[in-house]
């Protein structure tokens, strides 16, 4: 391997229903190296929380994977799964690891059936109540990628809660978001006691920025992404304040409405704070199996990488958590995304000196995921032929381009295709 050889970090997210994150670094590494076969490259693939989280922490401590068969999301069944962490975990409890996408996720609701209105968490209270019998002492809840917008109302009923309208009637089982506008109180008597009392305790990774009502609440800011209309947005709105309302009176804590995390995967994260979870920032769970801090030693170009790069990426998602980190140690990011979504542009204030999208042509969405791995390898050998024309560009400018001048010639390319 060549002296001057580039150095560059690989940490992409996963494209929502078409790659994992380890799939979607081993294709940008294969890009990379088609263009320079002597570029040093590691692969970081990062979860958030939501599709690819219980898999990585699982790969991470050698625990295993335990398939089962859950309520989906439009109250169908679906092919689920839960992890137990191994040997490598730091708690020394049993712990179980869930993705409420595995359950719940965007992914699972067809496309014409996109509608957070009616959407359940349901499966996620299945999922938690498979590792309570597995003898977990301990469980992990990752939020992301969700299909819904119900508070944790279907979870919490999974879990044998009931859920009570004004006039002491039961709200529907797995009914949606809008079912939960008539929410006045909850009845946690039928709930497993290992959980209301702390004996089995649960961790949720949320996306810390997320509330759960005001004009920054989940039903406003996501609910076009899961499929509402403007006018239904309003009345999931409805229901998230009727949620807050009853969680304040049960947590005696007035700032549920604006509490940081809450608004995770529809609510999901004030439902699960009911039967007594601690809500904890994403990454700082992460950061317990992967070390982020030194994740950028030795490095002179970030490649970073998400299904859809738009103005929503800086509220915490991974390509601007790793771009704001990468920033620190004065290091060029490029993003490669699935798709650029409305107000993509915010992302350089975030960090992201550079992005580019996978498609090539109009392609229909199956088309797409179909192709995601080629697309994937071919967009990020386009993304280093740039860099090599960046370094004939220094070299013509007079710079001889050593280990140290690697970084300055990617991140004038960077700040030049911005």
């Amino acid at each position: 391997m060549g002296q001057n050889s580039m150095r560059i970090l690989v940490c992409p997210s996963g494209f929502k229903g078409s790659l994992q994150p380890d799939q979607a670094a081993r294709c940008i590494e294969e890009g990379i190296m088609a263009v320079d076969p002597s570029t040093r490259v590691r692969q970081v693939p990062l979860v958030d929380g939501g599709e690819g989280f219980t898999h990585a922490l699982v790969k991470a401590t050698g625990g295993e994977i335990h398939h089962a068969t859950v309520t989906g999301p439009v109250q169908q069944p679906v092919d689920s799964f839960f992890g137990v962490l191994g040997s490598g975990s730091t708690s020394g409890t049993k712990t179980g690891v869930i993705e409420m996408a595995a359950a719940a996720g965007l992914s699972l609701v067809p496309e014409a059936m996109r509608n957070p209105g009616v959407t359940s968490t349901y499966g996620v209270g299945e999922l938690i109540t498979l590792c309570l019998n597995a003898g977990c002492q301990r469980i992990v809840v990752g939020c992301g990628d969700s299909g819904t917008c119900d508070g944790g109302a279907g979870m919490l009923q999974a879990l044998g809660a009931v859920l009570l309208d004004r006039n002491g009637a039961s709200l529907p089982e797995a009914a949606g978001g809008e079912s939960v506008v008539t929410l006045h109180s909850i009845d946690l008597s039928g709930v497993d006691n290992r959980l209301l009392t702390g004996q089995v305790t649960i961790e949720v990774a949320v996306n810390w920025i997320n509330v759960l009502c005001g004009p920054t609440g989940v039903a406003r800011v996501f609910g076009k992404q899961k499929g509402a209309s403007v006018k239904q947005m309003d009345r999931l709105s409805q229901a998230m304040d009727a949620l807050a309302e009853v969680a304040c009176r049960m947590l005696d804590d007035q700032n549920i409405g604006l509490a940081p995390g809450g608004g995770a995967s529809g609510g999901l994260g004030t439902g699960l704070r009911l039967i007594g979870a601690k809500l904890r920032p994403r990454y700082e769970v992460v950061a317990e199996y992967i070390n982020l801090e030194t994740l950028f030693d030795d490095c002179d170009l970030v490649v970073t990488a998400e299904g859809g790069l738009d103005d929503q990426t800086p509220r915490g998602k991974i390509p601007a958590e790793i771009a704001r980190r990468a920033k620190r140690f004065g290091l060029p990011v490029v993003a490669i995304a699935g798709t650029i979504g409305v107000g993509a542009r915010v992302n350089y204030a975030a960090g992201i000196d550079a992005y580019t999208c996978i498609l090539q042509r109009p392609s229909t969405l199956q088309e797409a995921v179909v192709e995601a791995e080629r697309l994937t390898r071919e967009s990020a050998e386009s993304v280093m032929r740039m860099i090599v024309v960046g370094r004939m560009l220094m070299s013509r400018r007079g710079n001889r381009t050593t280990n140290g001048q690697w970084g300055n010639a990617a991140s004038a390319l960077c700040n030049s295709a911005s």
